[in-house]
Parts: C-alpha cells; sequence; structure tokens
C-alpha cells in the first residue's frame, strides 16, 4: 500500500508511474487474529450437534468407496458393512485428538514461513476455474501461460500467502499430464507456500515426489511444505480417487483439507442446523481417517458451503445461512481442536459488478469473524467458479489486506502519544501537521488503491475509470513489475527432469481419474 504524503498532489500517468515504483509487494505475515469470534451457538447447541454427527457415523454409517481405507478400519476395530463404515465416537475422538492444532507451514524463502491454526490464518486464491477473464475483460478458455500470470500476481499481492494450484486450468497441454506442470509454475513462479494436485493418488504421488526436490524428502517428514485437497461426495461418501491422494499426503505427513462439498438443500438438509451435522459427521470420519494413515499427521477440517436456489437448482454465494454454516463450523472446529477451512470471496455473478463484490465481501466478513484458519478462494472466483477474473483477483487480494486489518483488531500501542496530540491541539484546528499524525498516517488508516475516493470532477479527468477498468490497468502492471524469485539451478533441473521422465511415463491421452 502506498501512502502520499501531506500537502502532495499527484495526478495522471506521473502518479501511477511513481506508486507502481513505490510499491511494496513483500507478503504479510500470516494473520494473527484479534477478533473475537461470532459464535450464534450457546454449549448446549455444540453439544447437540457433536450428538447427532456421532450419531450419524455410529447409526447411519460413511460409505469409503475404497478397498485400503476399508482394511484400515478394520484394522483399528471399526464397524465394516460392505463398503459402509459405522464409526463408534470414543474411536473418532481418540483419533481426532492426536491431530495438531497448530503448525508451520514452509516456503522454499524461510521469509515467507507460515505460523497456522489457533488464531493463526492465511489467504490463499482461487482454484479450478475453467475458464478466465483476462487483461481484455474476455471470457476465455485459459492456457497455462495464463496460469503463470495468476501464480505471478498471488506473489506480487501481499495479502496472499499461497500461489494455490490450478487457479485456472489450462487447455494447452494433455490432462493427464497437466498436474506436473500446474505444480512446476506453483514453485517456479513464486517463493510462498502452495497447494498440491489431488486428482488421483499417483498424481498426488508425483506432487509429493516435486516437493521432496525442492524442500528433501526427509525434511517433508517432520515440516508442512503443501497442502492437498479431499473432497468428499455428500452425503456421506468418500470416494477411492480422494481417499488414495489422502493418503499420499497422509503417509508423508503433509496437512490436507478434509472437505465436504455442500450444497445445502440439495446434498444435505434443507435446513441449516442438520446440514451442519451431517458435514460434520462427513469432515470428522475424514479427519479420523488420517490419523489412522498416520498419527499425529497435520490435517484441516474442511468444506465447501453453498446453498441451492429452490427456484432453479443454481448454487448460490453470500447468502445469510452460509454465514450461520461458517460461525457454526467455526465453533464445531475449536470444539474438537483442530485447524478449519472455507471458502472466501465467492460469486454467482457473471463480470465484476455489484453483485460479486457484496456476495464476496459478506463471506469474507463471515469467515473472518469465523474465526477460519485456511481462508481458501479469496481472490479471482466469480460465476460459481466457472471462471477467475483478473480485475476481480486483484481486488479481492485487496479486500483480504483490509479484512487482515479488521482481524488484527485494536492498536492501542500509540494510545497516550494521541491523548497527547489532543492536549496540544486543543479545540478547533487540524492535526495533519502535528508531529503524532506525521510519525502514524502510513498505518492509521488503509487508503484502498483500488477504491477511487477522489472527487467527482478529478475522477472525470483521470478518466472516469470505473473499478473493472482500474483493476485490469492495476493487473497489468503487476505483471509488468514481476520479477522471478529464482529456483536454485540444480533444484530447476532436477524439476525439469522429473516432468519429462514422468510425462514420458504418463500417455498423452490418459485421461482416467483426471477429474477437476
Amino acid at each position: 500500500m502506498t501512502v502520499v504524503a501531506v500537502g502532495t498532489v499527484r495526478r495522471g500517468r506521473r502518479a501511477r508511474k511513481e506508486v507502481r515504483q513505490a510499491r511494496d509487494v513483500t507478503m504479510l505475515p500470516a494473520l494473527k487474529r484479534r477478533l473475537p469470534h461470532c459464535e450464534p451457538m450457546d454449549g448446549e447447541q455444540v453439544a447437540r450437534i457433536d450428538a447427532a454427527s456421532m450419531g450419524i457415523l455410529e447409526d447411519v454409517g460413511v460409505v469409503f468407496r475404497d478397498g485400503q481405507a476399508l482394511e484400515d478400519w478394520r484394522r483399528v476395530g471399526a464397524d465394516v458393512r460392505g463398503e459402509v463404515v459405522h464409526l463408534d465416537r470414543g474411536l473418532v475422538r481418540d483419533l481426532i485428538a492426536t491431530i495438531p492444532a497448530e503448525f508451520t507451514y514452509h516456503a522454499r524463502n524461510p521469509a515467507n514461513n507460515l505460523p497456522f491454526g489457533q488464531d493463526h490464518s492465511i489467504f490463499v486464491p482461487m482454484t479450478g476455474a475453467p475458464f478466465l477473464r483476462d487483461l481484455d475483460d474476455v471470457r476465455r478458455n485459459p492456457t497455462l501461460e495464463d496460469l503463470a500470470n495468476f501464480h505471478k500476481l498471488s506473489h506480487m499481492l501481499p495479502a496472499l500467502h499461497s500461489t494455490a494450484h490450478h487457479i485456472v486450468e489450462p487447455y494447452d497441454h494433455p490432462i493427464s499430464q497437466l498436474h506436473l506442470r500446474i505444480t512446476y509454475s506453483s514453485m517456479k513462479h513464486s517463493d510462498k507456500t502452495f497447494m498440491g494436485m489431488t486428482t488421483s493418488p499417483r498424481n498426488a504421488e508425483d506432487v509429493l515426489d516435486m516437493c521432496a526436490i525442492v524442500f528433501g524428502a526427509e525434511f517433508m517428514e517432520t515440516h508442512a511444505v503443501v497442502t492437498g485437497n479431499c473432497n468428499g461426495n455428500s452425503p456421506l461418501v468418500w470416494d477411492e480417487t480422494m481417499l488414495g491422494a489422502l493418503r499420499a499426503f497422509s503417509r508423508r505427513n503433509q496437512p490436507i483439507l478434509c472437505s465436504p462439498f455442500v450444497l445445502g438443500g440439495a446434498n444435505t438438509p434443507a435446513s441449516v442446523a442438520p446440514t451442519v451435522a451431517q458435514l460434520n459427521a462427513e469432515a470428522l470420519s475424514a479427519l479420523a481417517y488420517t490419523q489412522v494413515v498416520r498419527q499425529g499427521t497435520p490435517a484441516i477440517y474442511g468444506h465447501y458451503l453453498s446453498t441451492v436456489s429452490m427456484k432453479s437448482g443454481a448454487p448460490m454465494a453470500g447468502t445469510p445461512e452460509i454465514s450461520l454454516m461458517n460461525y457454526m463450523i467455526g465453533q464445531m472446529a475449536r470444539y474438537y481442536g483442530v485447524p478449519w477451512r472455507s471458502s472466501n470471496a465467492l460469486g454467482g455473478a457473471k463480470t465484476f459488478d455489484a453483485q460479486a463484490g457484496y456476495e464476496s465481501a459478506t463471506t469474507l466478513m463471515a469467515v473472518l469473524h469465523a474465526g477460519c484458519n485456511y481462508i481458501w478462494h479469496s481472490a479471482g472466483w466469480n460465476e460459481a467458479g466457472m471462471h477467475c477474473s483478473m480485475a476481480k483477483f486483484v481486488v479481492d487480494a485487496e479486500q483480504c489486506a483490509m479484512g487482515y486489518r479488521l482481524a488484527e483488531g485494536i492498536r492501542w500501542d500509540d494510545f497516550d502519544a494521541g491523548l497527547a496530540a489532543v492536549r496540544d491541539m486543543g479545540p478547533g484546528g487540524h492535526y495533519l501537521g502535528h508531529p503524532h499524525t506525521l510519525e502514524n498516517f502510513q498505518r492509521a488508516f488503509i487508503m484502498p488503491e483500488m477504491f477511487d475516493n477522489n472527487p467527482i470532477e478529478q475522477w472525470r479527468a483521470e478518466g472516469g475509470a470505473e473499478i473493472n477498468e482500474r483493476a485490469l490497468q492495476r493487473a497489468g502492471d503487476l505483471l509488468n513489475e514481476y520479477r522471478e524469485p529464482r529456483l536454485d539451478s540444480g533444484v530447476d533441473e532436477a524439476l525439469r527432469d522429473y516432468i519429462d521422465r514422468r510425462e514420458r511415463e504418463i500417455p498423452a491421452a490418459d485421461a482416467l481419474n483426471q477429474e477437476f
């Protein structure tokens, strides 16, 4: 964030050039939240959700559509009937008690390491968009170059703590080999933490092998360097693809998100509280399984939340019920003592319009007040995830920076100095030239770059650009300013050799188990 000194006026192209030259792209530390949590349930209601979820696990059971998982559950004494696993609540509680409440994410640049869990949170961009809106605001299929540009933007935007993985889905490379190129792009274009593809068990192993080249296999045995995601098939099903990927990450002590995919009213009951009871049961069953695979491995209580329009069946974002569920899930995660993930900045709008802004802002405020740790889909998401917008990407990132400042809470370190300034000034006058103002103006109040607060005459004189145009200009500027944080040449060569070998081994036309 660039601050203009008191009494200085900058206009037009020269102003934008000076802002670009002065821009600080240093990543913000992990957010340490100091706001109270919004907790709509009392202790009795938390216990009621817990009891209902445990009842589902014991009486209804969860399908584990995977032979290895069924064998693992039998080994630890679960009641396995065909593919349905009935889990005793005592067994579940014992297993999830071994999940670390906090750990540290290690990036290839140690300055970008991130404490995680408890009162620490991180912002992670969206993933999985089959289309993008590019710098010309054209909706089209993405390429590997487009993905690289989003990874570069993630590196340049201070409030984003990760490059995620396939922010957009490239269409210019065989799908069976894409996970290799996507992982390399995450590693090459930023030295922040990133996510690993879990589109098949073998793909997950490839990602982890590449991580071992960068960080060392022995280092990974005791340090988190990458995040996987395991999506459930609600209601109450975990499939072979996701469970195999979960095992790959958990065996190597790497954190994985255990994420039921909720379409409220379609694959859950059409009511908030029983929906949370169901997804809580689903999440607990996967969290418990990570500890069957490897006791003490990091795991994150996850979910993807949307509600379904009873008129059209379309998923919705930014609704009050989603916020309530986020608050409730935050309470449940804290009840079990595990870190948790939610989704941020979701929108169903087809362009970067007021709907997109309202939906995203509503969700951002909810996840912050709910105390979420892994705040995924924090930049770019629009059209129910069908496209990633370059304009929205940079504005969402700035919104995350503003949310970051809010969640830090009230600063008291200059309270006495500020009160002294009141005594100095007395009635009337202004504080613009006071020493306290000159010492504190850079951090006192966030001044968003993407929001225009100038008089309308100045706005018109500078071209009358609305936020979409301003954001596209900024995205282009950031890409022009980007400087690659270069990989060690030996590591880079080893990664390229690995990709070359695996691409020779993987048939380009083999799309088996490639789910995006």
